[in-house]
Formats: C-alpha cells, structure tokens, sequence
C-alpha cells in the first residue's frame, strides 16, 4: 500500500474532524492537535498589546490578572511574561476589537456604584 501524500493526510484529517463535529463527538488529542506555543514577548510587544486596549498599566494588569509591578517590568524589559500570560496577550492580539467589547461589558461606573 502506497504511503499517503501530506493533502490526502490533511483532507482525512479534516473529514474525521468534521464528522466529530457532525456527530457531536468531544473532540479529544486523539482526533484534534493544537498549535498553542504563545508568541515572544519583549518589552515593547507588551506595551503595545496592552495599548491596542487603550488601557493604563494598572488596568492591564487586572485584567491579565496579575500584579501591576509585573506589567511594569514587562514594559521595562526586566521580565518575560509567562507563558500563560503570553497565550492571553496572543488572543488579544489576533482579535482586539473583542477584548474590548468584552472589556466595555466589564465595566462597572465606579462613581454611581453603591
């Protein structure tokens, strides 16, 4: 039997992927691979992520959910934000126009709250 070419792999592949889907099939590592490596994150990477959000510093940092100090030395050039942290600053990047959205729905009017 003749070994299969890279198209008829991914055209199998994309056919199985479907029909779990079709199906409602959970879709396990078994059936799907995920490319999640987040990207690098230098200083100035950072900094415009977080300002595709036209947020300030402190509010960048709870909305990643970490210390503000930390977002100042990622700026900084101090530290490497985690991986984690870079997954997250990854999806901002590919859709900012949500985050905002999401980030609109968040807010809570401070001055008239209580």
């Amino acid at each position: 039997m003749a070994k299969k070419s890279v198209g008829e792999r991914i055209v199998a592949g994309l056919r199985e992927f479907c029909e779990a889907i079709e199906n409602d099939k959970p879709l396990t590592v078994r059936t799907v691979e995920l490319d999640l490596q987040p990207s690098e994150y230098d200083s100035e990477a950072v900094r415009e992520t977080r300002q595709l959000l036209k947020m300030s510093q402190p509010l960048f940092a709870q909305f990643l959910g970490v210390d503000v100090k930390t977002v100042q030395a990622w700026e900084q050039g101090l530290r490497e934000p985690q991986p984690i942290a870079r997954r997250f600053m990854d999806e901002i990047r590919r859709d900012p126009d949500h985050w905002l959205e999401r980030l609109n729905d968040s807010v809570v009017d401070v001055a008239n709250a209580g």
